[in-house]
This record gives C-alpha cells, structure tokens and sequence, in this order.
C-alpha cells in the first residue's frame, strides 16, 4: 500500500521476494544442522578418545555423548536471549548474530587441542564451544521460521513453514556426506588425527554464505505492523512464561518426539550400527546418506497437507505412525541385515519428517507477533532438551541395560507424550495471525 503525503506518493515498504525467504529461512537451519549432525557423528565416532582420558570404550562413548547434551541445555539460554532482541529489535538482525555466534563456536571446535595434549583443559573448551553452539541455535530456528511464516501469503503459511524444515535434510546430507568422503579417503589414523576436524571448519565457509543472504533481508510485514501498533513488550520471556504457560508447555512437548526420534535413528544408530552390528564408518554413512531423502520427502508432504486439512490431523497421524514403528526398531535395526537397517534409517526418517514439517507453522502460531520470537524459539528448544539432549546417552543405556526394544519403547513412549499435547492445542492453520495480537 501506499501513503499520499503533501501530494506525494510515498513509496511502499520494502519486501522481500520469495526466493530471499526462502534461502535466508533455509540457509541457517541447514547450518544448524550440519553443525549439530557433525559434532553428534563426530562424538559417535572420534571425541571419547580425542578428548577424554583412556578408560573403557563405553565410558569414553557416554561422556563424549554427555557433552552432546550441553548445547540443549544452553539452548532454551539462547531462546530467552535472542528471543527478547528479536521481539523488540528485530528478526533480521537478530537472525545475523545468532548465524554468528553458532558459526563461530563450531568452527572452534575444529582447531581444539585433545586430552593428549593439554588435558583436561580439552574437554572443559569442547564443553565451552558446544554451549556456545547451543546460545546460537537458541535464536536460530525461531527466526527463521517467524521470517517463513510471517512472510507467506495467506493459506501457505505450513507451506512456507517447510522451507526451515527442510534445512535438516540439507544439513544432514552435507554433513554425512563430508563425513563419508573423509572416510573413504583417509585411514583410521588420519582421520582420529586430523580429519575429523574438516567439517567443523568448513562450518565458516558455510555462515559466511548464510550472512550474505541475510544482510539482504527487510523486517517482515507482520513484525512492522507490530511495531507500528507499538505492541513491544518490555521483557518477551516473562510474557511468553506467565500469559503463554500453557500453550508454551504443550508446544514443547509437541516437538519432544521428533527430536528423540532423530537423533536415536542417526546418531545412536550410527554407532550402535558401527560398533555392535560390524559395519564400516562409510558403509553406515552410506546407508544414512541415502535414507535422509526420506525425512526430505517427508517435510514438503506433511506441511502441504497440514495447510489443507489442519496442523493437528497430520501431527496425530504421524504420531501414531511413530509410536508404532518404536515396536519396529528391534527387529529391523537389531537384524543387522543391510535391508533391515536400511529400512529402519528410511522409515525413521520419513517419519521423522511427518511430524517435523508442520511444526515450521505450528510452534510460531501458538503464539502473538510480539512475543512470537521468544515462544517458538523456547518451546522448539526447551524439546530439545527433553527429547534430544540425552537421547543418544538414554538410548546407549538402555540398549546395554535391556536390549534394542528398550530403545523402542522409549521412541513410543516419547510420541505418546507429543501426541497428547497436540490433542490438547486448539488448531491454529487457519487463523489471521495480526488478529490475534488484538
């Protein structure tokens, strides 16, 4: 629209084209990934004897998965942080510092010195990079899916919603691919020496194109309207956890299933298939590589069909898919057969996909424009915590403990608890988002 000002045409507000949305929303979420995917590969494979002292091969495996967890734990930190500036600041500049400072600390990581060399001073800075990690990612998810969400056209806001969603398939492959050219071009000793430190920094190559894209960015209209209606609120998380509790709860524990699903089909996967089952890093790599196009066509589905029929229908029956593929896990990754295994990545991960697409839409329109930010970004990450941080060491547990349908019924068990809390949110596919900061 346009303003006529002493009988001048004002020119309209700026916007951003599609294709912008779209690589700026996708861009960061495929960082946020492939750097969380390559410390969960690189602490299934290398960090227990790069960064811990000599002791069994379980206890290194469970510490260097404790330090996996740490970055869940400083995520909901980061939620509140950049959540507040992107509230009353801004999304696009919020969303610059947050490409920054995850980049910074997983290109660290990277250049870290192990046990062998300084000692216990490795692991405490590993532990130091991966919070850091983890503040970074706190902001990152959020604003990319508020800058999707509040950007699309009226009726494709699931649709749009995809496009940070699909930046975990993207992340994953370019991850598990750098891992299996590493694996197949070098031996077991160069790459515990120096070769698993590649992807971390190349991690630096990929924010700097991540900041190109957007630097480029103007607000969205719906964040304008906002402000211009002077709805800024003076502390985003205090709002978000006294009007919004409800919604704020059920909203985390919504997501909790599809972390626990993901990171026990690739991470724990990887190294139970690695260390139990006899296959070779690449080997294993491979298969992931290959069934990760299934969690890509996965997202686009359950995110059309959730903008035509309802957020909660495709949420509710992927659920119950999920909850019924825990009793699958056994027998398919517990045969050991190449089929069976990769049937159960590709499974895993179609799956995973269903129940991950809507929540692009889902988890930000829980909440009013402004403190959309902090809500989704602290409901998204405070799951993390809940269903991804120890999801690998829970799974290591209980598969010693019990056996591989433990790790099944803690899939289920996860999904039940998602699946619940879907059912008690209202559907939220077809409200007018600026209506509901009234």
């Amino acid at each position: 629209m346009t303003e006529t000002t002493f009988g001048r045409t004002a020119a309209p507000a700026a916007a951003n084209s599609t294709g912008r949305i779209v690589m700026a929303s996708l861009v960061g979420t495929a960082i946020e990934f492939y750097d969380f995917y390559i410390y969960g590969t690189a602490a299934a494979l290398v960090f227990g004897p790069v960064f811990f002292p000599e002791e069994s091969d379980a206890a290194q495996l469970l510490l260097s998965f404790a330090t996996f967890a740490i970055a869940f734990v400083a995520r909901p930190v980061g939620s509140a942080l950049l959540g507040h500036f992107g509230d009353r600041v801004g999304r696009k500049a919020t969303l610059v510092a947050s490409l920054l400072l995850m980049g910074v600390s997983t290109t660290l990581i990277g250049v870290l010195p192990g046990y062998a060399t300084i000692g216990w001073l490795a692991p405490a800075l590993l532990c130091l990079m991966r919070f850091g990690q983890g503040l970074g990612l706190g902001g990152e998810w959020g604003g990319a899916a508020l800058l999707a969400v509040e950007n699309a056209p009226a009726g494709k806001r699931g649709w749009f919603g995809m496009f940070p969603q699909l930046g975990a398939p993207i992340g994953f492959l370019a991850a598990n691919g750098l891992f299996l050219l590493l694996a197949l071009g070098l031996d077991e000793a160069q790459f515990r020496s120096w070769g698993w430190r590649v992807p971390f920094l190349l991690s630096a190559v990929l924010v700097a194109v991540g900041l190109y894209v957007r630097l480029k960015l103007v607000e969205t209209p719906v964040f304008r309207a906002a402000m211009e209606r002077q709805e800024r609120v003076r502390v985003p998380i205090g709002e978000v956890l006294t009007r919004y509790t409800r919604v704020t709860i059920l909203g985390t524990l919504a997501m909790v299933s599809c972390y626990a699903l993901f990171y026990i089909t690739t991470v724990f996967s990887l190294s139970y298939g690695t260390k139990t089952l006899g296959y070779s890093r690449q080997t294993f790599l491979g298969l992931e590589c290959f069934a990760i196009i299934f969690l890509g066509l996965g997202i686009p589905l359950s995110s059309w069909l959730s903008d035509r029929i309802g957020r909660r229908p495709v949420l509710i029956v992927g659920g119950i898919l999920t909850a019924l593929f825990g009793f699958a896990l056994a027998p398919l990754l517990g045969g050991g057969s190449m089929l069976l295994v990769t049937l159960f990545l590709c499974l895993g991960l179609f799956l995973m996909g269903l129940i991950f697409g809507p929540m692009g839409a889902f988890l930000p329109e829980l909440f009013p424009t402004r403190v959309r930010y902090t809500g989704a970004s602290l409901t998204y990450n405070l799951a993390g915590i809940l269903g991804a941080s120890l999801a690998p060491y829970i799974a290591q547990t209980l598969v010693e403990q019990g056996g591989l349908g433990w790790v099944g019924g803690y899939i289920s068990i996860a999904v039940v608890i998602s699946l619940v809390a879907v059912w008690l949110i209202r559907e939220t596919h077809d409200q007018d988002l600026t209506r509901m900061d009234r």
